[in-house]
Parts: structure tokens; C-alpha cells; sequence
């Protein structure tokens, strides 16, 4: 990864651009630095995925984290902090090196 970010699980949306982030103030991103939340506060994303041949391409994106009232949602009621995405920055990981597009030589 290019820079360091945190991972979400997109299987975690609470709306159509929130997600799940962090049931703490603090948490670890790819690089292993401890990211301190405040709302407004910017946020590189990850989240698993696969190319077609099965190999790791993860997803990468831009956000925000805001704290999101989650009261009714009882199942996540101890996350303190979410990530309003910025879908126009999604992409895969390899769209950011394209000597690993995969292309014949």
C-alpha cells in the first residue's frame, strides 16, 4: 500500500456512504501508526477484495470519520466512530501502479 490506512469492512454499511470504523478513539492503520479520531477528521480507507485470478487487489478510498448515532442499531451500538466514504475515490489498489495491471508485454 502507498500510504498507510485503516481498514473497514464494507459489509459494515449503516447507510448508503457510512460505514462502520472504529468502536474506540484510537485504532491502527496498515502501517501499524495509531490514528487518533476527531469528527471532521480525513481517513484513507482499505477493504479486502480480489482480482479475478483470485490475488489480493484491495480497495482503496477517501473519508471522513463522524460519529454516527447508532441507537438503533442494537448490534452496533458499542462503535463510536464511522467513515462518511467519498465514493469517487474508490479503486482498486493495482489502479494505482500500473505496472501491476496485468498486461502482457
Amino acid at each position: 500500500m502507498e500510504k498507510p490506512r485503516v481498514y473497514v469492512d464494507l459489509n459494515e454499511m449503516v447507510t448508503d456512504d457510512i460505514v462502520l470504523l472504529s468502536k474506540d478513539d484510537a485504532k491502527a492503520d496498515s502501517s501499524g501508526g495509531i490514528l487518533t479520531f476527531y469528527e471532521g477528521m480525513p481517513v484513507s480507507l482499505y477493504s479486502d477484495d480480489a482480482a479475478p485470478g483470485g490475488e489480493t487487489d484491495n480497495l482503496i478510498f477517501e473519508g471522513t470519520a463522524i460519529k454516527y448515532d447508532l441507537k438503533r442499531y442494537p448490534a452496533w451500538r458499542h462503535v463510536k466512530w464511522c467513515a462518511r466514504i467519498d465514493w469517487n475515490s474508490l479503486m482498486h489498489e493495482s489502479d494505482m501502479n500500473p505496472s501491476n495491471s496485468g498486461a502482457a508485454l
